[in-house]
């Protein structure tokens, strides 16, 4: 099977938050078309891959992404049109030598990704797959996640005082992947009920979960479990359970972290981390520390890496070989998978390889400017990593991950759950 590109188009459109992305057609030798939906982070890890934005005030406030946009339609497209390639690494391969720096700065990560996705997306066309059985390791079954819905948003992802960025739910204790997403609803609209009643405003946060005027990320988790158990759902591992992404980067100043009113230290933080762990039903934490806290990060794993996962975001940036570090640090021990952080499918792969061969857990994730695309739950089913974030279970561009998710459980009869 070879991959003939006769050729791309990249236009300016919007994310999620009112800002520029792009979108990616690209057109096969027979005619049919593919496209692609770039996402963008707001929290972003310093060794991501890098957008290429405009950086005219005049417009979008210099985030406009027409220079990515012209070099898809300029230089990409005069590189690829024409050619024949047999499988989407070769495309890839071509792509990070042509732009030739370590974070696709020079062409942009955001018209690099969207050009791998839409070519992934064509190999699947030609070969008459779903995207998720073409993008499938050899050796590796597929399986349907758990998903991590972000009910609660804090941080640089909503206008309130809270510290911590995400507040998910996981129906880990689900026995398929529509019964965990009629469970992430039952949860999200009990939740909805107990901050109204409460006077909380339920107005919505970047990635669809509520962004109340909360200080304490503790009452937060108080009102996780009274809403789970109101749903009618056991809180805990055999039920709904909890996981956290507070983003420690964005709140880390001069060496300490700040919380609240509070300032603390990386000991501070974990011991913060194990009395939530105990009193809440918490099984996952990502970037429980800040990305350059690798001493920290070292006793957060040795003190809670038996009891939770503790998952490197800010930390490893989808980056195979900062993965492969952090692996021989003993620091943290799960990945999440950002296709934009690294900006190629086949590195994403990779680096999903590489955590995978060492044991770790990984979650494919959404970013806080996302489009309708649907891309990454196929990537988290073809990879069998057993977990998904992708926000709440509100917003169209949230669900429709949600919903291709179930429309694969449809199709087939794939295993669900963690691995």
């Amino acid at each position: 099977m070879t991959l003939t590109i006769a050729g791309l188009k990249a236009v300016e459109v919007l994310d999620s938050r009112g800002r520029p992305t792009l979108a990616v057609t690209l057109r096969l030798a027979d005619g049919r078309t593919v496209r692609a939906g770039v996402p963008s982070g707001a929290s972003t890890g310093s060794r991501e891959a890098v957008e290429l934005r405009d950086g005219d005030p005049h417009r979008y406030s210099g985030q406009g992404v027409l220079r990515a946009a012209g070099n898809v339609n300029g230089e990409i497209q005069d590189l690829l049109t024409g050619r024949h390639f047999a499988d989407i690494a070769a495309v890839d391969r071509t792509l990070i030598e042509a732009d030739a720096t370590s974070t696709k700065a020079r062409l942009g990560a955001n018209a690099v990704v969207g050009v791998s996705m839409a070519a992934a997306r064509a190999f699947a066309l030609l070969a008459d797959q779903p995207l998720w059985r073409y993008l499938a390791p050899a050796g590796i079954a597929a399986r349907l996640p758990v998903p991590h819905f972000n009910v609660v948003n804090g941080g640089v992802h909503a206008p309130n005082r809270l510290d911590f960025q995400e507040f998910m739910i996981a129906p880990v204790g689900a026995p398929s992947l529509s019964e965990a997403v009629r469970a992430g609803a039952e949860v999200y609209t009990a939740l909805r009920r107990r901050l109204s009643d409460k006077g909380y405003a339920t107005g919505l946060g970047d990635e669809g979960g509520f962004a109340p005027e909360i200080d304490a990320p503790e009452d937060v988790l108080g009102l996780l479990v009274d809403a789970i158990t109101e749903a009618g759902y056991r809180p805990g591992r055999d039920g709904v359970a909890i996981a956290l992404d507070p983003a420690a980067s964005e709140f880390c100043r001069d060496g300490l972290y700040h919380v609240a009113t509070e300032k603390l230290t990386s000991d501070d933080m974990i011991d913060r981390y194990e009395a939530m762990v105990r009193r809440y039903p918490v099984w996952s934490i990502e970037d429980g520390l800040a990305e350059g806290d690798w001493d920290g990060w070292i006793r957060l794993t040795e003190r809670l890496g038996p009891r939770v996962q503790l998952v490197g975001d800010d930390l490893l940036v989808t980056n195979p070989a900062i993965v492969a570090e952090a692996l021989d640090r003993h620091a943290a021990n799960a990945a999440l998978i950002k296709l934009n952080q690294i900006g190629t499918v086949t590195e994403t792969l990779e680096a999903m390889r590489v955590g995978r061969e060492a044991g770790w857990a990984q979650m494919v994730s959404h970013r806080s400017g996302e489009t309708e695309d649907t891309f990454i739950a196929d990537l988290a089913v073809a990879t069998g990593c057993g977990q998904i974030k992708t926000g709440a279970p509100a917003r169209g561009e949230r669900v429709a991950k949600y919903n291709r998710l179930i429309e694969i459980e449809a199709a087939g009869s794939l295993p669900y759950g963690l691995t």
